[in-house]
């Protein structure tokens, strides 16, 4: 029986579901417009990932800030960003929140305290440090997370930030989001070390979390966030999950075991809260609803993006270089 199972009331879980269901539902459309042609540059997606994304970011505050990963659809979703200025952005168009210029890697939006996605591997980490100290000097009250992939373990700017954040006590929340594949590689196959053993050495708090259980990650946050606003050691978070899909979108995954591949949908984290939900009073009745309101969102946002314009090439440079006098 899994901690959700056993925990988690109606009230906090179906929350929970709706933001992983409208995650879900997006990512799907995305990967049929990829394969329309309806997206430049390539996709990642993070299906069967979005109870890390969904339980974070359900205890985050709006003066909170992150960082996410070239795979961070979730995490922008879960954050707040106007699902309809996203889907412009990831389809290059004019009235996406970076003029369609960031793309699916790159979405940022300071509004809600999305400092942006990163398609550098750990290139986010030292951009949330830098907010946490923000945070830390002007008294905001806030927190700042840093969510990076298990590729990003053996990244010298990690342990760079680890080292900054315990020495200055910075109300930072390293979220590694263990998927267990840096993008062809297995995690054994490029990390030595265990995280948590590396979080402790630099004297910082560390939880690992079943990363395909909502509730316990939302659980394992507050607990987190709770210890850093009261002006606690900064915390690392593990959240242990798996990569449903490629690296990308029309990777072939010839390097995974076929075995691994056909047990994915036995630990999908939306089925596992449809389940507890289900078992509820009024349980299927509201699952029903919250797919339909998600469909209508999602839609709704889609037809927007197509509708909206291409970006004006002439507006190319704009933003990219300053005119220099006297030169």
């Amino acid at each position: 029986m899994s901690a959700t199972k056993k925990r988690v009331p109606k009230g906090r879980l179906l929350p929970l579901y709706e933001t992983m269901v409208l995650i879900r539902q997006t990512e799907i459309q995305l990967s049929k417009l990829f394969a329309d042609g309806e997206i430049p540059g390539s996709v990642h997606l993070c299906i069967g990932q979005e109870a890390v994304a969904a339980g974070i970011m359900s205890v985050l505050r709006p003066q909170d800030t992150i960082t996410s990963t070239h795979r961070g659809h979730g995490h922008v979703i879960a954050k707040g960003i106007d699902l309809g200025r996203f889907f412009k952005e990831v389809m290059g168009r004019a009235g996406g929140m970076c003029s369609g210029r960031g793309g699916s890697m790159h979405v940022a939006d300071p509004s809600v305290g999305l400092l942006g996605a990163n398609g550098i591997v750990g290139g986010g980490i030292t951009i949330a440090l830098g907010s946490a100290l923000a945070h830390q000097v002007r008294r905001t009250g806030g927190i700042a997370v840093a969510i990076f992939g298990d590729g990003a373990q053996a990244e010298g700017v990690l342990h760079e930030s680890l080292n900054i954040a315990s020495l200055w006590r910075l109300p930072l929340l390293f979220v590694c989001e263990n998927n267990r594949w840096a993008e062809f590689s297995p995690t054994s196959k490029h990390f030595a070390a265990d995280l948590g053993e590396l979080a402790r050495a630099f004297g910082l708090a560390f939880a690992r979390v079943d990363g395909n259980d909502a509730e316990a990650v939302a659980r394992e946050t507050e607990t987190a966030a709770a210890n850093l606003r009261e002006g606690g050691k900064p915390y690392v978070l593990e959240c242990v999950t798996l990569r449903v899909r490629g690296h990308y979108e029309g990777d072939p995954q010839k390097y995974r075991d076929l075995k691994e591949l056909s047990g994915l949908e036995a630990d999908d984290p939306i089925a596992r809260a449809a389940e507890v939900l289900r078992a509820l009073p009024d349980g299927e009745t509201e699952l029903r609803a919250v797919e339909e309101r998600v469909a209508l969102r999602v839609a709704e946002a889609v037809r927007q993006a197509k509708d909206d314009p291409l970006p004006d090439f002439q507006q190319a440079l704009q933003d990219v270089y300053t005119g220099v006098r006297g030169a």
